[in-house]
């Protein structure tokens, strides 16, 4: 480890000496550049925790940067040809939604169309129809009263999703592609449904519009997606037991295959297979996902307006700590010039008041982080519980560096020109004194 030379040493000796000598002055200079550096640890911190949690959200609704996503039309043809190349591939899976019902059959679910379940006891519906416009939610009993049942927005996957999308572990566990399929279809839910499943007694009965009966799901575990509707995945495998090839095929949704980078030969050869069998090339989308990429560029310029309206209450500081430091500079006139007497250079003189302004702005720093990383676990304890993203929020070590570098930054802007001035008193002043 380098040292300090014997004029750094000398300077920061004697600016301690200062500031211990003027705590008064110190205090005033740190109180006026605070809110300055509190503003941009409190600013740089957020973006942190925001960006994480859009980062993520982002990650498990669209998927990781680079995924080809690949939709293909409902149809009996395509969907055959897509279950024939993707199944038990681990750098692909196909993706099919259903509408589902868990409970009682032939009534009106609690939560039409997949809504989800509010703290006050109501629902909340993401789908707005009128009449024969809306879409059938898996044998909803529309015009039937209300019953012990439960509507499920159903995603059946031909293997393991999370290495695209990876959906957070909330209880229980995932689904296992390992095993041979079982006849009682395993559900993993969505933390939406498993809000309902757990306030409402639901009779374990899954029924599917035109499957060959109902069958009897085991809910095996609950996920922390970004969907707000009550969701439910299974094994396409699985489902297939209960529920027509063709009916499947015949979803208004399609099928999303999701591909890891380096599989683009496949999906070639799927576009390929496709359009030979009769889908028009048009209605075959392939794209590359780069939700994270376009995340971060928005981010991006939020993060550095709201540092600009920082960096504006961070100069209002540092105008404190320049006034404060002219008028130390003026009281000292016949120190520093009894300094220039006795040999001290002109460039320790500047170094000593520098490091005096330095010092209070690492101080200033040190109390503004301090005073974020607690008030952050104070507001994680308060309100942890109803808001994910505060729950396990850590203070980033981003936000620790940005108020060092915004303290230091001060001491330099508000320590320079008092610096400058005490380099340029005569030594001739000490006569005058």
């Amino acid at each position: 480890m380098r040292r300090l030379s014997g004029r750094g040493r000398s300077a920061l000796i004697i600016g301690l000496q200062g500031i211990r000598a003027r705590k008064a002055r110190t205090l005033l200079s740190m109180i006026s550049l605070f809110l300055g550096v509190l503003a941009v640890v409190v600013v740089q911190a957020g973006s942190e925790i925001i960006q994480r949690s859009v980062l993520e959200d982002a990650e498990l609704s669209d998927g990781r940067d680079g995924t080809l996503r690949m939709q293909v039309p409902a149809g009996d043809a395509a969907t055959g040809i897509v279950l024939d190349l993707v199944g038990g591939r681990p750098d692909a899976v196909a993706v099919i939604e259903l509408e589902a019902t868990i409970g009682e059959p032939n009534v009106q679910p609690i939560n039409p169309y997949s809504g989800t379940f509010n703290e006050d006891g109501s629902t909340s519906s993401y789908v707005s129809c009128v009449g024969e416009d809306c879409p059938d939610q898996g044998g909803s009993g529309r015009g039937q009263p209300t019953g012990a049942a439960v509507s499920l927005r159903l995603t059946a996957m031909t293997g393991d999703i999370r290495p695209f999308r990876p959906y957070r572990a909330y209880s229980g566990q995932w689904l296992d592609f390992d095993s041979a399929p079982s006849l009682s279809p395993r559900l993993v839910v969505n933390r939406a449904a498993a809000k309902g499943l757990d306030r409402y007694r639901i009779p374990a009965q899954l029924h599917i519009t035109g499957a060959r009966a109902d069958a009897t799901p085991r809910i095996v575990g609950a996920v922390d997606d970004p969907g707000y509707q009550s969701t439910g995945y299974v094994r396409l495998d699985e489902l297939l037991n209960w529920v027509p090839e063709a009916t499947i095929s015949q979803s208004g949704q399609g099928v999303t295959v999701l591909l890891a980078p380096n599989a683009r030969d496949l999906a070639q050869t799927l576009r390929a297979r496709l359009i030979a069998n009769g889908t028009a090339s048009d209605q075959i989308s392939i794209e590359t996902v780069t939700a994270r990429q376009d995340s971060l560029r928005e981010l991006r310029i939020v993060r550095w307006i709201f540092l600009g309206m920082a960096g504006l209450v961070l100069l209002i500081g540092v105008a404190g700590v320049l006034n404060v430091g002219l008028a130390t500079v003026g009281e000292r006139v016949e120190e520093f010039a009894l300094r220039r007497a006795v040999g001290t250079s002109r460039l320790l003189l500047a170094g000593i008041v520098l490091t005096e302004t330095l010092l209070t702005g690492l101080f200033t720093a040190a109390a503004a982080i301090g005073f974020s990383a607690l008030g952050l676990r104070l507001v994680a304890v308060v309100f942890g519980s109803s808001e994910p993203v505060l729950a396990n929020a850590t203070f980033p070590w981003q936000a620790a560096v940005a108020g060092v570098t915004a303290g230091l930054i001060a001491g330099v802007l508000g320590g320079l020109i008092p610096a400058l001035r005490a380099a340029r008193i005569p030594i001739a002043t000490v006569m005058r004194a």
